[in-house]
């Protein structure tokens, strides 16, 4: 096949006939292409997004907007194995001299689990407390997230092309570049739901093999073969460090938990399983609760394991003397600690005057300034440099009707994709709604987890509008000409928004026209 194949109706078959092709085919098709070309097309889509996010990734030598939580945490874990509580010009401190002592005493009391700060350390343990190095590990996930979704989105449609396309449009998103370019936490959730969400799709195609063997080799009863689902553990790993990293990430386990099951309800009926229902609550569901959600557990308490060994963190008090108990001991402090985190979430209620809603943030009504200074340098009179969060608009809104044709073609042809699509877009949106008829303070950024779900569904309508490679026609012709110009235009969007995601000095005028409506001001 070639590098533009794509199966356009990868929907959950119906029970096979008896003389169709050999069981395994018809339930796990393989993955179409060699390896070079499967893994050189995306790994030069992911040398591209490594370029734009490492490029003066330094730059601005400040502490950018949230930054200045999340960059000092990062450092007290690695110092003290908890949060501790710092002095008050402690982010001018570091920017002068990246040693310096900005501790005071005690432990800080935080609002996000410390899986993503824990990340942050890293790049801070390799380069130092410096803008680079709290940077780093944002840059390194935002890249990796490229060559992720490049591969998942080749082994879902059957096509390198499309899959290398849904790569380059995650390189291009301005908000998953901002994101990935200071030390924030968003980046991170989408990183590791995007990673669980992978796992999922190789079990899926994995699981179908061995349950297409079992059954050829006459390994069965009325509820099918008992399966392993080893890929499922991986990804329960993976959404624990999402939840872990900020809790909204508990959404995409539960979003993913009824995924794998009605996967598994579909595999079992296409394989023509007498009970199809029963064996999967029998032989699927239980398993796939315990893979996802116990390991995922076990996964958030390991990342808790500096507060819990050591002392000094918010109100930890004194660890016993045995290390084998302080897991035991710590854990009716540590649910104390969740309620006030909790409290502190559901009474955030102040105005911020870069808030949004939920349902503004497909539109991009409201983006986020990140940095704003007007220094001197442009050959104008006035000068700008800004990083402004805020997603590639001709990506975002091609989206919006993506994501609406998607869910048409789930309801018309079942086809897992694009339900997937849908799914993993509703369970990083609907999910904040609640919070919004609260009044909870939120943002646009608060939305990059969602951004790869949405690119999902813009390649699998492309696809769609390409057809299979056979029958060549006019569809095919016109279709690929139309894929070609969108990438352009959002290639193109991307670069005209390039200097004010990214700090550049340009003048006052290049920034204003770059400023399309009085909401992004």
């Amino acid at each position: 096949m070639a590098m533009t194949d794509f199966t356009p109706a990868e929907a959950e078959p119906a029970p096979r006939h008896p003389r169709a092709p050999r069981l395994r085919d018809w339930l796990a098709p393989p993955v179409p292409g060699g390896a070079l070309l499967g893994w050189a097309g995306p790994l030069l889509v992911t040398a591209l997004a490594a370029l734009l996010r490492f490029y003066r990734l330094g730059s601005p030598k400040a502490v950018v907007f949230d930054e200045t939580y999340y960059a000092k945490d990062a450092l007290s874990l690695l110092k003290f194995g908890y949060e501790h509580t710092t002095v008050k010009d402690a982010d001018k401190m570091l920017i002068a001299d990246p040693h310096a002592n900005i501790w005071t005493d005690g432990g800080s009391f935080v609002v996000h689990p410390p899986a993503g700060k824990w990340m942050i350390a890293i790049g801070e343990q390799l380069f130092g407390a410096t803008p680079f190095g709290w940077r780093f590990m944002p840059a390194l996930c935002g890249t990796l997230a490229v060559l992720i979704l490049a591969r998942v989105v080749r082994r879902m449609t059957g096509s390198t092309l499309l899959g290398c396309a849904a790569g380059l449009l995650l390189a291009l998103d301005g908000l998953s570049f901002v994101t990935g370019r200071a030390a924030l936490l968003d980046v991170f959730v989408m990183f590791w739901v995007l990673a669980g969400f992978g796992c999922l799709v190789v079990d899926r195609d994995r699981s179908r093999q061995r349950l297409a063997d079992r059954i050829e080799r006459g390994e069965t009863s009325v509820y099918g073969p008992f399966v392993l689902h080893g890929w499922r553990i991986a990804a329960g790993v993976c959404l624990g460090m999402a939840v872990a990293t900020k809790w909204t990430g508990v959404f995409y386990i539960a979003a993913f938990g009824l995924m794998v099951v009605c996967w598994d309800y579909g595999a079992r009926r296409a394989a023509g399983v007498r009970e199809p229902m029963l064996g999967t609550l029998m032989l699927d569901a239980v398993p796939a609760f315990v893979q996802l959600v116990l390991v995922s557990l076990v996964t958030y308490l390991v990342t808790w394991s500096g507060w819990i060994f050591n002392a000094g963190g918010w109100d930890r008090g004194r660890p016993s003397s045995n290390p084998l108990w302080r897991p035991f001991e710590a854990m009716p402090k540590l649910w104390k600690y969740h309620r006030e985190m909790l409290d502190f979430h559901n009474g955030l209620h102040d105005h911020h005057p870069y808030q949004s809603w939920p349902w503004d943030w497909p539109i991009l009504r409201r983006p986020v300034a990140f940095y704003y200074t007007e220094p001197s340098g442009c050959g104008a009179s006035k000068c700008s440099s800004e990083i402004l969060g805020i997603g590639t608009p001709a990506l975002w809104w091609g989206a919006i009707l993506a994501l609406v044709l998607a869910l048409g073609i789930w309801l018309v042809t079942r086809d897992w994709r694009a339900g997937s699509a849908v799914l993993g877009f509703t369970a990083g949106w609907l999910t904040w709604f609640p919070s919004a008829f609260a009044d909870r303070t939120m943002f646009l950024f608060y939305a990059t987890p969602m951004v790869p779900f949405m690119i999902i569904a813009i390649v699998l309508v492309l696809g769609y509008l390409i057809g299979p490679e056979r029958p060549p026609g006019p569809r095919r012709v016109l279709g690929a000409a139309a894929t070609g110009a969108f990438l352009l235009v959002v290639l193109a969007n991307f670069a005209y928004f390039y200097p004010i995601l990214s700090a550049q000095v340009i003048s006052f005028d290049a920034w204003h026209d770059r400023i399309w409506f009085k909401s992004w001001i």
